[in-house]
């Protein structure tokens, strides 16, 4: 995939985080952020001129098609404009809109893309209400255990510590795959993540309570699929693309330390957060996410034969069933 092609795949990614019309500015602001960070990594699509082609409308959805010609390379952007819109749940009717106009402009019949469609639903039908304990993954000591420095918290933060560090790791597992849809699996663990965090301090989270936390710690979801997307392609890590598996697997460790730095920072700043009563404002619980974030991506390097392992026993079926919580 050359220059201009990955400039089309990301165009088309960017527009349909923007699909549904939503004027959010934090979440175009994040976006901005990212584009910026991609670009500085070098031999890399001049992201922010992409980006602000996108938000002041210089270029379509029909100008970013037509540079792809490759069958394979549609298919790619039509998963992750999918992706994309599926960030937060289920499609809108905008969004629906969007995406059978891309399908049509990306002259992708149905056969050529209903594998995906039917994998995308499968996962969609399983985020639905999924807040029950990640098949697999330690559950935290529950409720009502005293906040102080007893032997009962000192085991609670221990077991959360070691739950934290183990969504840290299927998630980085996750950036391996090179099924696109698997990348959708990442926030939804996240969530889940987060819901055991606040039951371990005796706090029972919806899903909307969850993804209001997630955004007040500066984790924007559409911009966090964009940055997922966007490192994958930009470091050529997607093998379906060439139509074979991912080969060399330690190319993904840009991507992978990102989704494992991203949920173990968000994990332990959940942590602190509940731990201490729910009173850290927005701006602290920011300025906690970005100092968790470097340490974080340290981390990874320590447990990258881990996450490996973890990457190479897989599987569509496993990785449902995790969302599920079955």
């Amino acid at each position: 995939m050359n220059l201009q092609q990955q400039q089309s795949v990301l165009t088309i990614a960017m527009l349909a985080a923007f699909a549904d019309g939503a004027k959010d500015d934090t979440e175009r602001e994040e976006i901005r952020r990212i584009a910026q960070s991609l670009a500085a990594e070098g031999n890399m699509p001049d992201l922010p001129r992409l980006y602000q082609d996108v938000l002041l409308r210089r270029t379509s959805l029909e100008s970013a098609a037509a540079a792809l010609q490759d069958p394979t390379h549609r298919q790619l952007a039509y998963e992750m404009a999918v992706c994309v819109c599926d960030v937060d749940g289920r499609q809108t009717p905008t969004e629906r809109e969007f995406l059978a106009h891309l399908k049509q402009t990306l002259q992708l019949g149905g056969t050529a893309t209903d594998a995906f469609d039917q994998e995308e639903q499968a996962l969609l039908n399983a985020l639905d209400g999924a807040t029950a304990p990640t098949p697999g993954l330690p559950v935290p000591v529950p409720a009502a255990v005293p906040s102080g420095p007893s032997a009962a918290a000192v085991q609670r933060d221990a077991e959360l510590d070691k739950s934290i560090l183990n969504y840290a790791l299927l998630n980085g597992a996750l950036e391996l795959l090179p099924q696109s849809w698997a990348s959708m699996a990442i926030i939804p663990l996240q969530i889940k993540m987060v819901h055991a965090i606040g039951l371990a301090h005796g706090v029972e989270l919806d899903r909307g309570h969850i993804k209001e936390f997630i955004a007040a710690a500066g984790v924007g979801m559409a911009s966090q699929y964009v940055e997922q997307f966007g490192r994958k392609l930009l470091g050529g890590l997607l093998g379906k693309v060439a139509g074979k598996t991912l080969g060399n697997i330690g190319q993904a460790a840009t991507g992978m330390a990102f989704s494992f730095a991203t949920t173990y920072a968000l994990g332990q700043v959940a942590k602190r957060y509940y731990a201490g009563g729910r009173v850290m404002s927005t701006a602290m619980l920011r300025e906690s996410f970005q100092d968790m974030l470097g340490p974080a991506k340290q981390l990874q390097t320590e447990y990258l034969p881990q996450i490996r392992q973890k990457a190479a026993t897989l599987d569509a079926g496993q990785i449902m069933s995790m969302v599920r919580g079955a």
